[in-house]
């Protein structure tokens, strides 16, 4: 935990320091990609036979955990808020935020929970390639573009919600990969 603390400030005092001054949803995007990510590592437990055989209820546990992961992230891209002239609508953070910490949850239960970024990563990636090569107001586009969308894209927010959904509801159950 110390660890993935320490990446969380670091990262987010070099993204604020390279984005300020235009704090908008790129960076607020990017912000929260590299903070679910950096706490998302930890989804693992420290030992696999403790968590296949211990008499206590594991599913709370981790939504919790996850919720934690997805708090810290939206704290992060919150806080500049405080002080930045352009504001990202709390609406977007929160949706970005599910959403990412969905596609963690997923990722953990396919890959194991040291893998927890690697879909966020993969999903923001695709996302940002789409939405900067083409534009267009189709159903299809707005839901590979979710994370760069305004606030108020029905499209946008649902994707967002069945992401957190899926992720949440599949590593409640299943955990991480052994």
């Amino acid at each position: 935990m110390p660890a993935s603390f320490a990446g969380l400030a670091v990262s987010m005092a070099a993204i604020w320091f390279f984005a300020r001054d235009h704090w908008t949803r790129l960076p607020v995007s990017l912000a929260l990609l590299v903070a679910i990510s950096v706490t998302a590592i930890g989804l693992s437990g420290q030992d696999a036979d403790l968590d296949r055989t211990a008499a206590i209820r594991w599913a709370p546990r981790r939504v919790l955990h996850l919720l934690l992961i997805g708090g810290l992230g939206a704290g992060a891209a919150l806080l500049p808020r405080l002080w930045e002239a352009e504001r990202v609508p709390v609406e977007i953070i929160v949706r970005n935020a599910g959403g990412l910490l969905g596609l963690a949850g997923i990722a953990a239960v396919l890959f194991g929970g040291a893998f927890g970024w690697t879909l966020p990563l993969f999903g923001f990636a695709v996302t940002f390639l789409v939405w900067a090569t083409t534009s267009s107001a189709d159903g299809a586009h707005l839901v590979v573009t979710w994370l760069f969308q305004p606030a108020g894209v029905a499209e946008a927010t649902w994707t967002a919600v069945v992401l957190a959904v899926a992720g949440l509801g599949s590593y409640a159950v299943f955990g991480n990969r052994r």
